[in-house]
């Protein structure tokens, strides 16, 4: 993410108003400012408009688009990770006169230029300061392979997507080589077609038992350049599970230096591990117990969801918008005593299971 400008007011209690503008570089920055980005926001970027000319004609000519600044009144915003945008809709406030009160929605992709208004909180500024600062490394794609099956995935920070999953017609148990090895081919092709497509910088291969080794040989007789960017790690499945046992291992993080995901991982580990204690429990999970644990100065580390730190839904928007003040209070307070906190993605695993456990928790410092 590049921070272009930031000018802004602080409001006490960890809140501060005005515009910051910035520029996306990357499908991990238009994640991020899905959760940054709220209703009632105000953003500005540019966009094309076709502008009428006066004319005696019935019929005028067609004119060209021309491209004008528009500022928007947020009302819904959707990250497309797919098609690498993030979709702002909103009603225009600012721009052509004869079109204020209209709908319009902004396409932001990479290097999108755009402006943003609002009450900016004091995780939200966080996170954009930590994009900025993230390095900005080719993506590594994590191929899990066993006995009839591949699955593959690209790491980014908000998880792993995945590229493609092939399963041998033959199953597992496939009988003779000549099954294993067409196998084996196909799936270096769509190995292949990802790495460049990508531009990415690594591959780590990973699975149970041997079939790794043997794809690995296969590998390194078809495609030397693949094999020079490739790793090996043992895990003991594939998959979703298998991505996060890699990066558990910290594969990833020998590669590159992003350390989100990994970081998510041991954390809900050594939540899940304490939860599972019968007695000296140094954690809690729920906002209840979370509080209380807060009004103890106990919090070493508060796990949040970044769902749950969104703007509410329109249904719910009355009791989601009082829970979201709630939480919102004890990020600050945690903050305030100097605990840590982390935002965990729901767009994967770590964070979903958390999402489970209410959306909250956290490690403490001494039992209670």
């Amino acid at each position: 993410m590049k921070l272009l400008r930031m000018n802004l007011k602080d409001r006490g209690r960890n809140k501060s108003t005005g515009e910051i503008s910035l520029i996306p570089e990357s499908l991990d920055d238009l994640w991020h400012l899905k959760h940054v980005i709220e209703a009632g926001d105000l953003v500005y970027s540019l966009t094309y408009r076709r502008l009428e000319e006066s004319t005696d004609k019935l019929r005028p000519d067609k004119t060209e688009k021309k491209q004008i600044k528009l500022g928007i009144r947020v009302e819904k915003v959707e990250f497309h990770k797919f098609s690498h945008r993030l979709r702002i809709k909103g009603v225009i406030e600012q721009g052509m006169e004869i079109e204020l009160g209209s709908y319009h929605t902004f396409n932001i992709e990479h290097n999108t230029k755009l402006s943003i208004i609002k009450t900016w909180k004091g995780h939200q500024l966080k996170r954009l300061r930590e994009s900025a600062k993230a390095i900005v490394a080719s993506p590594v794609i994590i191929l899990t392979i066993e006995d009839g099956e591949a699955v593959a995935g690209v790491v980014r920070q908000y998880g792993v997507d995945e590229l493609f999953s092939i399963r041998s017609s033959s199953g597992k148990g496939m009988d003779g080589s000549g099954d294993r090895v067409k196998f084996f081919l196909s799936v270096i092709e769509q190995l292949r077609n990802s790495f460049m497509s990508l531009t990415a910088e690594a591959i780590i291969i990973a699975g149970p038992g041997f079939v790794k080794n043997d794809f690995f040989s296969v590998l390194k007789d078809k495609d030397k350049e693949l094999t020079e960017r490739t790793r090996m790690e043992q895990t003991s499945s594939i998959g979703v599970s298998g991505f996060m046992e890699v990066l558990k291992r910290g594969a990833v993080d020998r590669l590159r230096v992003e350390e989100r995901l990994t970081q998510e991982i041991k954390l809900l580990d050594r939540l899940m591990e304490e939860i599972s204690k019968e007695e000296g429990v140094k954690a809690v999970y729920g906002e209840t117990e979370v509080l209380k644990a807060l009004q103890c100065g106990a919090i070493e580390t508060l796990l949040v969801c970044d769902e749950t730190l969104m703007a509410p839904r329109a249904e719910k928007e009355e009791k989601e918008e009082e829970r979201r003040g709630e939480i919102e209070w004890i990020v600050e307070e945690v903050e305030r005593i100097r605990g840590k906190v982390v935002v965990f993605s729901t767009e994967f695993e770590p964070g979903k299971r958390l999402k489970g456990l209410g959306g909250i928790a956290a490690i403490l410092r001494f039992i209670i």
